[in-house]
């Protein structure tokens, strides 16, 4: 449930009214006009909830649960208690989120630039922008229109910034183009330094870092993490990637659409990722390699070879799954004997 110390109590709800803004149908039409004013999970939901159950584990919480309305699955209408109001989709999660969504959308700061923001005079901000206390940008940066900037912010100059976009607190942009709809949270920091240097007995010199980062539409990078700018070429995120908090990736990568990468993993520079590839957490990938379209990576994972396509690999090195857990069945009867 909702801390209403933290979110608002939202207005109630018909759930007909909440059935088209979510995808869902009513089990029975004779509930259209049964209020919802909140969400929360099976096991605590009261008659005021809306609750979901996407996964059959749960459906001894679901037979006793006191949540007002639930959306499932049309498959799982079987193991429904007498009784329960019912919202039916193909996607329960999915549109559990958007009934969050509408019940508790995101307040926004009034629209406005901060009297205490250091802003230069050459900079080109859109329509509808909200700029807080102590956010720095430099010359020459151009943003877009619905610019949300939290507190604490330094962009540098020469950004380019799309429309529609949030920055968190404490997060930095420098030598970047970022799209439209594009999410960073506290403490991302993009465009930074990558880590590259020659060697020779004498010691270490640095290799200037030249390129930028180029960042697609509807992108959402998590917490305190760094994508560093390249180092000739740019380093690019593409549309509609998803990346958790913590995550490092190097100069030069390039990550294609709709890519998921979870928390901890680190990505070296000049390694290619294609589009809907998914790395589980604490995942390293080496350097200049490529991980083919839909591949996947378990949790853990120490990528040291090129990924084809569509493959699902684990381990470290990684190899593919299958093959992973032969290995692992056969240690296990090996230490058996």
């Amino acid at each position: 449930m909702a801390d209403i110390n933290y979110f608002a109590k939202p207005t109630p709800v018909s759930l007909a009214q909440l059935s088209v803004r979510i995808g869902a149908s009513l089990s029975n039409p004779n509930d259209s006009d049964f209020f919802i004013d909140g969400v929360a999970g099976l096991d605590v939901a009261q008659s005021n909830h809306l609750a979901f159950l996407d996964n059959k584990k749960y459906r001894n919480q679901f037979s006793s649960t006191k949540a007002g309305a639930v959306i499932i699955h049309p498959d799982m209408v079987s193991i429904a208690p007498d009784g329960a109001r019912l919202l039916l989709s193909e996607t329960p999660y999915k549109s559990y989120a958007m009934a969050a969504q509408l019940l508790y959308p995101e307040k926004r700061p009034d629209i406005g630039i901060s009297d205490i923001s250091r802003i230069h005079a050459s900079v080109k901000i859109g329509t509808g922008a909200s700029i807080g206390d102590f956010v720095c940008i430099a010359e020459n940066v151009e943003i877009g229109d619905n610019v949300w900037i939290d507190p604490y912010v330094s962009i540098e100059s020469g950004v380019r910034i799309g429309n529609n976009c949030r920055f968190g607190s404490h997060s930095s942009i420098s030598h970047s183009i970022i799209g439209d709809n594009v999410r960073l949270y506290p403490g991302v920091r993009i465009g930074q330094d990558g880590f590259g240097f020659a060697i020779d007995p004498t010691g270490f010199v640095k290799v200037p870092q030249l390129g930028r980062v180029v960042m697609g539409n509807n992108i959402e990078v998590g917490a305190n993490t760094c994508i560093d700018r390249g180092s000739s070429g740019d380093t690019m995120i593409g549309t509609g990637t998803w990346i958790d908090n913590l995550v490092h990736i190097s100069h030069n990568v390039i990550i294609g659409r709709s890519c998921v990468i979870v928390a901890q993993s680190g990505i070296a520079g000049s390694t290619e990722l294609g589009d809907f590839v998914v790395l589980g957490g604490q995942v390293g990938v080496s350097g200049h390699l490529k991980i083919g379209s839909m591949a996947r990576v378990a949790a853990k994972s120490g990528v040291t070879k090129n990924i084809p396509s569509k493959e699902e690999w684990m381990g470290y090195p990684a190899m593919p799954m299958k093959q992973f857990l032969r290995q692992v069945i056969k240690a296990k009867h090996l230490t058996e004997k």
